[in-house]
């Protein structure tokens, strides 16, 4: 759903649908789409909110190409408004002024290059496709390719005052009554233009606005709004589509009598908004027992859902249980999303804001600016326990669920057939032998280690002939375990002791741009405290440092962290920290910058 300006934002009771599957009044019959496509077997969607065209395909080259990402959803690449007064907003890219591809990520050769490269990387391009209406009467100027546009009149694509809905209601167009279905779907959204998607002429300039797209090798489309347009239109407009694109709507879940997310489901995808509640809720709440039934928790099957923990909307209008600024169990939750058997699972990119309305890092006239990961941008899908959690999902594909585990509260675990097995734990530290269906072998914890070349840089687990291995999994952590990260060597924990502890460091740390986080100690894997060395730690879950290092079992270690920045190093205050790594195989701390 998009928004206009923050005296719009709609009350969530608001943004519900109606209930049954009828046609709207006066609308003519049509015939139906085309058989629902689907993803295919790599099928993981990050969606790079609002990234430019040249970093996208930077992106996909170099990591979602590697790390086994199926698809990315880009923001909308249609010519919109510009809004320097409001600060060049995030939502001023839902306010079409034309179907030319120019945005501010980028023109139609930028855009083009990108889709091409992504393929070659193996990785597909949905874009986020808004076809329920034009600009509001509310924006003004000129657009991004410097067409000129009003309210009803939008020269570029030829649009009139006859080809909007006009409702009336209320001395205004805009939707007042929610649950009036008619309304929601030929009123305005926030003084939105309507497009009235009846028409053959609108149909026309749609579907030759998305046919263009796929020209240019565009994979499929996330219908945004698409709740209110009726099914009857989508179906029309999607029938005529060259190919067969794959489709997810955005359909938002209503209370009775409403309509249900289920009338689009034999059109494509839809967005499922149970998901982010139920599995948001669990970890957030650290309650992951109910965790078990997660499809049976959910309005639609698994093969018409699309499962998200947050979306650009969500984020912003509260309804996310978890975002990027929860850390560590957003990102066990994100992992999860990615382990469970449901749905088409859409991972959320983000950049970092504190006003809800405010767009990405701009340039001062207001094109967006390069990503950069460890500056305005928060690149979750980069985490390891989302990145590497990608393979595992790709390796459990068409699985089912095996070997579920609680402990009938904050920690479980389950296994994917017998290619898969994962560990959750929001409590304390768990210490148990798990039963899972994997084949015997060692294999590396793609939660905590990169596997390369039959190699683990974090620890791996020996599991025997009747399927089960030991571990001990830090507080608030995770284990992931698959078919595809079986190890050649490397540093390996079997029922017996452990030669090596893996620790885990952990520091809540501010840092202005160019500076690194290191953690120094009295140990030679600790850089002996010499400020040349050290170990470097991870800002993917920024302000949170993290990084592992194996130290000596039933050891007292002496440590602190550093800032660095060049040649300038910068200490932490207050005498050493000191921990003792004990006897198991794994143990962490989490620590303040001081």
């Amino acid at each position: 759903m998009t928004r206009t300006t923050r005296r719009w934002v709609i009350p969530g009771v608001m943004l519900l649908m109606l209930a049954t599957a009828l046609v709207a009044i006066g609308r003519p019959h049509n015939a139906d789409a085309k058989a629902d496509a689907n993803p295919g077997a790599r099928d993981v969607i990050v969606h790079l909110f609002e990234w430019p065209w040249a970093s996208i395909a930077s992106e996909c080259t170099n990591v979602l190409g590697p790390k086994g990402f199926g698809g990315v959803q880009v923001s909308p690449p249609q010519e919109h408004v510009v809004l320097p007064s409001s600060g060049y907003p995030w939502w001023q890219d839902y306010q079409p002024v034309s179907y030319q591809l120019v945005s501010r990520r980028g023109d139609r050769a930028a855009f083009a290059s990108m889709v091409s490269t992504c393929h070659a990387a193996g990785v597909k391009i949905y874009v986020d496709a808004v076809i329920n209406h034009m600009a509001g009467g509310a924006s003004n100027g000129t657009g991004t390719n410097g067409n000129t546009y009003s309210h009803y009149s939008y020269p570029a694509v030829a649009y009139g005052n006859n080809d909007f809905h006009h409702c009336g209601k209320n001395g205004n167009d805009d939707i007042v009554n929610w649950a009036d279905r008619w309304e929601v779907q030929n009123c305005e959204l926030v003084d939105l233009s309507d497009l009235a998607t009846e028409s053959s002429y609108v149909r026309s300039k749609i579907v030759g606005f998305l046919n263009d797209l796929i020209s240019l090798g565009v994979d499929g489309f996330r219908v945004d709004a698409a709740k209110h347009i009726p099914a009857s239109d989508l179906s029309a407009i999607y029938g005529a589509l060259s190919g067969t694109p794959y489709i997810y709507q955005e359909t938002i879940e209503g209370g009775s009598g409403e309509v249900s997310p289920t009338e689009y489901t034999g059109l494509g995808d839809v967005t499922e908004f149970r998901y982010g509640d139920v599995v948001g809720n669990a970890f957030r709440d650290g309650n992951l027992s109910g965790l078990s039934s997660v499809g049976s928790q959910m309005l639609v099957a698994s093969g018409d859902g699309v499962a998200f923990i947050d979306n650009h909307d969500t984020q912003r209008n509260g309804r996310a249980k978890l975002t990027y600024k929860d850390g560590t169990t957003y990102a066990l939750a994100e992992a999860f999303m990615l382990a469970y058997p449901y749905g088409t699972p859409a991972v959320m990119s983000s950049f970092t804001f504190s006003d809800a309305d405010a767009g990405p890092p701009t340039a001062s006239n207001g094109t967006t600016s390069a990503v950069n990961c460890s500056s305005g941008w928060a690149c979750e899908h980069r985490w390891r326990t989302t990145a590497n959690m990608v393979a595992f999902h790709n390796a459990a594909a068409g699985t089912s669920l095996t070997n579920w585990w609680s402990n009938g509260g904050n920690q479980a675990a389950f296994g994917r057939g017998s290619n898969a097995y994962a560990v959750f734990n929001r409590g304390a530290s768990l210490n148990r032998t798990f039963q899972t269906s994997l084949p015997a072998g060692t294999y590396c914890d793609v939660a905590n280690g990169d596997f390369s070349n039959g190699t683990c840089s974090g620890t791996s687990y020996t599991v025997g002939s009747s399927g089960t291995f030991t571990a001990t999994v830090a507080a608030n952590s995770m284990l992931a375990l698959h078919i595809n990260a079986r190890t050649a060597g490397g540093a390996t924990t079997s029922p017996g002791a452990c030669t090596t502890v893996a620790v885990s460091f952990g520091v809540n740390a501010t840092t202005v741009w160019g500076e690194n986080v290191y953690v120094l100690g009295n140990q030679a894997a600790l850089g002996n405290w010499n400020t040349s060395g050290g170990v470097a730690l991870s800002s993917a879950s920024y302000p949170v440092w993290t990084g592992t290092v194996n130290l000596p079992p039933n050891t007292t270690i002496e440590y602190k962290y550093v800032k660095k920045n060049g040649s300038a190093v910068t200490w932490e205050s207050g005498a050493n920290r000191t921990l003792t790594t004990g006897s198991s195989c794994t143990t962490s701390v989490s620590d303040t910058w001081r």
